[in-house]
């Protein structure tokens, strides 16, 4: 188990102790990567040999070049499940149910469903008028997939739009599935980035300078809820092989927390390479880290105007998780600490421990800053 090495201090009113990051702290092998995952404009659906036949050498061309045709028609909608994948172990979805920059015959904004679990095994979009948009017809689009693709309902869906949050609300609860307002929609959200740049801009109705219809939001933060305060807290950084160990207790140990596909988001780092992270300490710990765990952690920032970190949940719910006094040091400190963030493309982390000293995490959350979607 990998040992957390920091400085102490208050979680409520803290006074932060000189920090100083070492020279080596910013990584010079660090290298961002796009989406490995190749997102395949085809129409999968699962069938048996029954269902097939034996094409002649000249139809296995044509349908080959059909599909090529496919993949350059920005018009195609997707619906793909990998074959090397069994659908019931997909549990959860990833969504986004919005308009997008791209204007139908009547000049007017189309919608799209955007389908995805977090491994990208599962793919899945319609394109939808504007005068459709409400919850029978989401609720009828996912009933969709799952017949199309042979998959069951899954357990969640995730989605980080706020103001849609009612109509997929209703739709999954008609389903009997959770729906989880969440910006952890990083597979999503990377895959919607491709898709502006490989889809929508080649859309022949594609409608440049096109402002956003839902824009997110990024509210003024909230006072901490008193449950989720901590007693010490302090920056802290470790090796990236210490992190994917921390990662890796999730599924061998009784421990609260979240993990990242780095591998399928396209984020290389070296093993050596010091990531910056939170570290809090309670003598409630596991109390602390149940909460904390239904809360939808997704990132933390140092607030060097107003000398406190802000702690973003959910959808739009950002809260002061904590204060410090802003002097000279404290603001080096704290600026670092983001540049740290930065130079690891947004990766960061939060622990939750008995004891700053200890060698145990009872709770610990792989985090990531991503800028939203252009869509």
């Amino acid at each position: 188990m990998a040992t957390l090495s920091f400085h102490c201090s208050r979680i409520r009113h803290p006074s932060l102790h000189s920090f100083e990051f070492p020279s080596h702290f910013f990584p010079s092998s660090l290298k961002i990567q796009p989406l490995k995952t190749h997102f395949k404009n085809l129409h999968f659906l699962s069938c048996s040999v029954s269902e097939t036949s034996i094409s002649s050498p000249l139809e296995a061309e044509e349908e080959e070049e059909e599909e090529e045709e496919d993949d350059d028609d920005p018009t195609v909608e997707l619906s793909y499940l990998d074959p090397e994948i069994d659908p019931k172990s997909i549990f959860d979805w990833e969504m986004d149910f919005c308009s997008r920059p791209i204007l139908d015959i009547r000049g007017k904004k189309l919608w799209e469903l955007v389908v995805c679990d977090d491994s990208l095994s599962l793919q899945y979009t319609k394109y939808f008028p504007n005068n459709v948009i409400n919850s029978v017809t989401l609720k009828e689009a996912i009933v969709s997939i799952c017949d199309d693709l042979g998959v069951p309902l899954p357990n969640k869906i995730r989605f980080f739009r706020s103001q849609m949050q009612t109509i997929i609300t209703r739709a999954c609860n008609e389903l009997g599935v959770t729906p989880i307002p969440s910006k952890r929609c990083l597979s999503l959200v990377l895959w919607l980035e491709e898709r502006y740049e490989t889809v929508y801009t080649r859309h022949p109705g594609f409608n440049k300078g096109s402002t956003r219809l839902l824009a997110l939001d990024n509210p003024f933060p909230m006072e901490l809820p008193e449950n989720l305060y901590g007693e010490k807290w302090a920056f802290v950084q470790l090796p990236f092989s210490a992190v994917q160990e921390e990662v890796s207790s999730l599924q061998t140990r009784f421990m609260f927390g979240a993990s990242l596909d780095l591998d399928l988001l396209g984020i290389e780092i070296g093993e050596k390479t010091l990531i910056p992270g939170l570290a809090v300490a309670s003598s409630r710990a596991k109390p602390l880290a149940a909460w904390m765990n239904g809360l939808e952690v997704c990132s933390i920032e140092a607030d060097i105007e107003r000398a406190c970190l802000i702690l973003s949940v959910g959808i739009s719910t950002r809260y002061i998780y904590a204060t410090y006094k802003k002097t000279p040091v404290t603001t080096s400190e704290a600026e670092a600490w983001e540049a740290a963030k930065k130079a690891c493309g947004g990766l960061h982390f939060l622990a939750i421990q008995d004891d700053l000293d200890s060698d145990d995490c009872v709770g610990f959350w792989l985090l990531l800053d991503l800028p939203p979607p252009p869509v």
